[in-house]
C-alpha cells in the first residue's frame, strides 16, 4: 500500500493556481474600505446572471438564507406546508421550520438521491405552498415532473441548487433556473466557492427580484424605512470580489470533476467492485454502487457536475474506518435523514415511511473528486476502497 495522502478536497491546490488574481481581487476592495454590497457585489450579479441565463440575481449571506429569503418573499409562514426531500442538508428543511410553516417530508430515487416526483401528488394537501427539489451532489433533479405538479396545483418552487452550480436539467437550462426561485450556495467546498460563506437567489419574476432586494438589508426602502420585515441577508465585496475571479473557471473545473467521475467509474469496474454506473442493489458482481448521470444522453452540457462523487458501499463505517487510515479522505452526505432528526419528530409527515432514503444514509460514501487530483490519486483511492470491502 503506497503512502499516498489524498484530502477529500483541496482548496490550497486551487488557491495556489489563481494566487496572484485572488490576492489582487481582495487587495483591492481592502484599499476602498466599501465592504459591504457596493459594486463588486453588482458586478458579480450581473455576471453569474449572464452565466445562469436568468435576468435576475441577488447576492446573498449563504446558500441557507437563499432558501430562507425565498420562502419569505413568498409569504410562507405559519400554516403552510412546503414539501422537501427527507435527504439532503439540514437546511432545506430548517428554514421551513424557521418561518413555523410545516416540512412535509418524500421520499427519494434509488439512483439520483433526489426527490421523487412520483411521491409527490400523494404530499399535497390544501395547506401545500411550496415544493423544495433539492439537485443533491450535483445532479439535477427531475424539473420536469416537479413542475407539471407544481404547475397544476399553483405552488411555488423554489430549487435549492446549492451543490449544483453549472448543472444542468434534462432540456437543458441550468438547475436553479426553473422554478419560482432558484438558491445557491458558495461554501468553500463548493465548486464555486468563496473565502467564507455566500450565497445567490435567482428569479425570472421582477416584483419577487424586487421584493427579495429589499428584503435583504431588512426590509428597508429607502433606508430607515421600512415596509416589510427582512433581514441582514447582504453578500459582502470581499466575497464578490473572489468569485468574479473564479467564475470564468468553474467550467473548467466542472468539466475536470466530470472526468474524474468517469475515470473512477472505469476503475471500479476494472477493480472488479461494480458492473457501471447506476444500479440500486448490491450483489456479488456490485460490492460498490456508483452514481449515475440521468441526463448522460442529453449532451451537449454538464447534467451532473459532481459537487460530490457519491458510492454505496455495505459495511459503510468499517469502509470509512479503513480509509482514513489510509490517508484517503471521505466524508458521510448525510447519516440522518430529515424524518429520523429529533428536532423533527413532531412533525407528521415524520411517521411516514422512507425506506430509499434510510437505505442510502446507511450506505452512502462520498471520495474525493476535486478537479486537481491526479490519476495515481484515483488509483489509490479505488485500490483503498477494494483493500476494505475485502476485508
Amino acid at each position: 500500500m503506497t503512502d499516498l495522502h489524498v484530502p477529500l478536497l483541496d482548496l490550497r491546490a486551487q488557491y495556489q493556481s489563481l494566487k496572484f488574481e485572488l490576492d489582487a481581487a481582495v487587495m483591492q476592495v481592502a484599499e476602498s474600505q466599501r465592504f459591504i454590497l457596493g459594486d463588486e457585489v453588482v458586478a458579480f450579479e450581473k455576471e453569474i446572471a449572464e452565466y445562469l441565463d436568468v435576468p435576475y440575481a441577488l447576492g446573498v449571506s449563504s446558500g441557507t438564507d437563499a432558501l430562507l429569503l425565498s420562502l419569505m418573499a413568498l409569504g410562507v409562514g405559519p400554516g403552510d406546508e412546503v414539501i422537501v426531500p427527507t435527504f439532503s442538508f439540514f437546511a432545506t428543511a430548517g428554514v421551513v421550520s424557521r418561518l413555523h410553516a410545516t416540512p412535509v417530508f418524500v421520499d427519494i430515487d434509488p439512483v439520483s438521491f433526489n426527490l421523487d416526483p412520483g411521491l409527490l401528488e400523494q404530499a399535497v394537501t390544501s395547506a401545500t405552498r411550496a415544493i423544495i427539489p433539492v439537485h443533491l451532489f450535483g445532479q439535477a433533479a427531475d424539473m420536469d415532473a416537479i413542475m407539471e405538479v407544481a404547475q397544476a396545483r399553483d405552488l411555488y418552487v423554489v430549487e435549492d441548487a446549492a451543490q449544483a452550480i453549472g448543472a444542468r436539467c434534462g432540456d437543458g437550462r441550468f438547475a436553479g433556473t426553473v422554478g419560482t426561485t432558484g438558491c445557491f450556495s458558495f461554501f468553500p467546498s463548493k465548486n464555486l466557492g468563496c473565502f467564507g460563506d455566500g450565497g445567490l437567489v435567482v428569479t425570472r419574476d421582477p416584483e419577487l427580484y424586487h421584493r427579495m432586494k429589499i428584503m435583504r438589508v431588512h426590509g428597508g426602502e429607502p433606508k430607515y424605512y421600512h415596509k416589510v420585515i427582512g433581514g441582514n441577508f447582504r453578500l459582502d465585496a470581499l466575497q464578490a470580489a473572489v468569485l468574479r475571479v473564479k467564475l470564468p473557471r468553474l467550467e473548467t473545473w466542472s468539466r475536470r470533476r466530470r472526468e474524474n467521475a468517469h475515470n473512477y467509474n472505469r476503475l471500479f469496474v476494472e477493480a472488479g467492485l461494480a458492473e457501471g454506473p447506476g444500479r440500486a442493489t448490491f450483489d456479488e458482481r456490485n460490492a460498490v454502487l456508483l452514481p449515475k448521470e440521468i441526463h448522460a444522453e442529453a449532451e451537449p452540457g454538464f447534467y451532473h457536475i459532481y459537487n460530490q462523487y457519491s458510492i454505496r458501499v455495505e459495511k459503510r463505517d468499517e469502509v470509512v474506518q479503513h480509509l482514513r487510515k489510509h490517508h484517503v479522505g471521505c466524508e458521510i452526505y448525510y447519516p440522518v435523514p430529515f424524518h429520523r432528526q429529533e428536532c423533527f419528530a413532531d412533525v407528521p409527515s415524520s411517521n411516514g415511511s422512507f425506506p430509499v432514503a434510510d437505505e442510502i444514509a446507511r450506505t452512502i460514501l462520498s471520495i474525493p473528486v476535486y478537479p486537481e487530483m491526479t490519476d495515481d490519486m484515483q488509483q489509490h483511492v479505488v485500490e483503498t476502497v477494494a483493500e476494505a470491502v475485502d476485508a
